[in-house]
């Protein structure tokens, strides 16, 4: 039972007070957000609402593509998750490259953009980005962190498993590894 002198109980509350970045959006537009969110990016709700994602990513390039991933991945519900490396907005680490679980749902599964809600998990407490990596080297990174093969790889990300192939090459080239699995290890330590 509730006591008097508790705050009522609503959705307002409960998505302002949540432990995670909350974000409403249309059109891949920030309609609103919480706290938490506005937090874990350095900024403010004047510089985010009624902008569009792009300002959380690293480039252009990976708002597009992570569009395009949404739009081919959803679920039946509507439902979408990752892992993806996202930037800081404002204050002293304005543009610091950080690892986050980004999980939503559209409202409608067949206009994945027209409305959703979104979740946003800082994982820079356990996944540090220390790697100078390019945009798609991350995507790639993230997905082998996930356990797909380049053939799975490629499918997500519409390119061939051997383009896949040439970007792990890459990446085993850049962190010292041997193999996948070391790869994979060592990439989760970076």
């Amino acid at each position: 039972m509730q006591a008097l002198s508790d705050p009522p109980l609503d959705y307002r509350i409960a998505f302002d007070m949540a432990p995670v970045g909350l974000v409403l959006s249309r059109e891949r537009l920030i309609v609103d957000c919480n706290q938490a969110l506005l937090d874990m990016f350095c900024t403010t709700r004047a510089m985010l609402v009624g902008r569009s994602f792009e300002v959380l990513y690293p480039s252009t390039a990976e708002f597009e593509r992570t569009g395009q991933r949404i739009l081919t991945q959803l679920d039946s519900r509507g439902a979408y998750a990752d892992e993806r490396v996202m930037k800081r907005v404002g204050g002293a680490r304005a543009g610091e490259l950080f690892w986050c679980h980004v999980a939503g749902r559209a409202l409608d599964a067949r206009a994945p953009h027209a409305a959703g809600i979104w979740s946003f998990e800082d994982l820079s407490s356990r996944r540090q980005l220390k790697l100078e990596l390019t945009p798609r080297e991350r995507e790639i990174a993230a997905l082998l962190i996930d356990g797909l093969t380049s053939k799975l790889i490629g499918k997500r990300l519409q390119i061939s498993p051997r383009t896949v192939d040439v970007y792990r090459a890459r990446l085993m080239k850049k962190v010292g590894a041997a193999s996948t699995p070391e790869l994979v290890n060592k990439l989760l330590s970076a």
